[in-house]
């Protein structure tokens, strides 16, 4: 269940929220609820918030706006509807993207006979957020439209470019002893190497060292997206996280028409990383024999290639895209490992250009910790994988919002297409040439594991990929035998 506040925590919000001096653009006072204004109030506080470097916003019902009185209110949000429908679900299909909002009602006044409603809102990011399509914002104590005030407008997107998801928070106003049941923090040392200290101080200091926590205050503590992320024991803690798991589906045949089993994660990506990828490794089949460089059992897939494109899928994922995570899907011949985001690099240039991440903080943590490969080798190695188990190559597409890697399992090369020799053809000239090595007809019939007599074959899939355009000659006067090939963008 996503962390909820405690009666302490929220009478001591209330009271703080109380003693401002007057309304601001990430606070509203309202005596009683209009329903139909509510949404536009989500959207306005959510877009001012992080205008404001708020993490959260709040639409407190039951205080007179002028002199910040309790003076209690008759709505009850847990009760009330809009159209016959609860008004929750309604403003969850209103509001573009799904951030988080929490309604909280309490008792208080003397004989706690005062009902006080407190809405707690999740500040945009990413974003401006919007209710019924239209983006809203607050001018001082006023709901306004965003398209309005164009300042305000290009000052919020600056503030979505300048806050990485990584620093944003997961969970605010946490005791030491909640960090460390959301946390599992022996995990933490083991994966860093740090020897763990024997009192909680200590634990504490260096978890907020890693910028895995943040300090609230003198006895509360901010979980950051980072350390939740990586070390939540359960996702589902975070309310904006749970949909982040790593989904991994089982097909029977090639086609999505019937699911042998579907399973879903439940732990933060560093800690169950290694149980992922051996699990991963027992529903897929092995081989004992792929080409002639094999001659024992092996695994149908290159585990490496597995462990980097799976890991790419995390670190590379656009978190701000809702409702969505990092999938792996298994096939009868083939293995997609997909992610919300479309990559800041082109898919064609993956292997010789150094990763643009919108998530670095994630990525140097998964590379300290060993969960990847260093910057800028990952598709090297996953490409290099491939070509030592005489694979097809493998295929880098975008959708609207994913990027999709695609793994195949063996296939002899007279059952190749056309395209799929192509593809291999540009991408073994791709790898050679980060690793400072021309292609020429031999190299490429080693990598299909074609003999020297039927050379020929190799030269047609050389000429046909010339001919697409995607590798050119290097030294286009030497002899036919003697030719050598670089990428098109070399």
């Amino acid at each position: 269940m996503p962390i909820q506040l405690s009666k302490e925590q929220l009478y001591s919000l209330l009271k703080e929220l109380c003693h401002l001096p007057n309304e601001t653009e990430w606070v509203e006072f309202k005596h009683n609820a209009d329903v139909e204004r509510i949404g536009e109030y989500i959207s306005a506080l959510a877009n001012s918030a992080a205008l404001m470097g708020k993490q959260n916003a709040y639409l407190v019902y039951g205080i007179d706006d002028k002199t910040h009185q309790v003076i209690g209110t008759t709505f009850k949000p847990s009760l009330e509807k809009h159209k016959q429908q609860e008004i929750e679900s309604w403003l969850l299909q209103k509001i573009t993207p799904k951030i988080h909002f929490q309604f909280y009602e309490l008792l208080t006044g003397s004989d706690e006979n005062l009902r006080m409603v407190i809405l707690e809102i999740k500040a945009a990011s990413y974003t401006p957020v919007q209710f019924d399509g239209i983006e809203y914002i607050r001018v001082g104590s006023y709901k306004k439209k965003l398209r309005e005030y164009p300042e305000k407008e290009r000052a919020l997107w600056r503030v979505f470019d300048k806050t990485p998801f990584e620093k944003q928070l997961a969970a605010e106003n946490q005791t030491t002893e909640s960090v460390l049941q959301l946390l599992d923090y022996p995990a933490y040392f083991d994966l860093t190497g740090l020897p763990l200290p024997e009192g909680r101080t200590g634990i504490i200091e260096t978890l907020k060292t890693d910028n895995i926590i943040q300090q609230a205050s003198s006895e509360y503590w901010n979980i950051t997206n980072l350390g939740a992320i990586l070390f939540a024991r359960k996702l589902e803690s975070f309310h904006h996280l749970n949909r982040k798991a790593v989904r991994l589906i089982q097909y029977k045949g090639n086609s999505r028409v019937q699911t042998i089993r579907e399973i879903g994660g439940s732990k933060g990506y560093a800690i169950g990383f290694e149980r992922l990828i051996d699990y991963l490794k027992t529903l897929l089949p092995s081989n004992e024999q792929i080409g002639t460089a094999f001659r024992k059992e092996v695994p149908i897939y290159p585990e490496l290639a597995i462990r980097e494109l799976v890991a790419n899928a995390i670190i590379h994922q656009d978190f701000s895209i809702t409702g969505t995570g990092p999938m792996i899907e298994i096939f009868e011949s083939r293995m997609e490992i997909t992610n919300p985001g479309v990559p800041l690099v082109e898919t064609h240039r993956f292997l010789d250009t150094p990763p643009q991440s919108r998530n670095e903080a994630l990525a140097s943590f998964m590379r300290r910790i060993n969960l990847c490969e260093e910057r800028g080798s990952g598709v090297d190695k996953v490409v290099s994988e491939t070509e030592l188990y005489q694979l097809p190559a493998p295929i880098f597409e975008v959708t609207e919002n994913h990027t999709r890697a695609i793994l195949f399992s063996h296939k002899e090369f007279s059952k190749m297409d056309k395209e799929e020799r192509i593809r291999a053809c540009y991408l073994h000239c791709c790898l050679r040439y980060v690793n400072r090595e021309h292609t020429h007809n031999s190299s490429l019939r080693e990598r299909f594991g074609i003999e020297q007599k039927n050379q020929a074959q190799v030269s047609r899939i050389i000429r046909d990929t010339v001919n697409t355009g995607l590798i050119r000659p290097y030294d286009s006067d030497a002899g036919a035998k003697a030719m050598r090939y670089i990428p098109c963008w070399a």
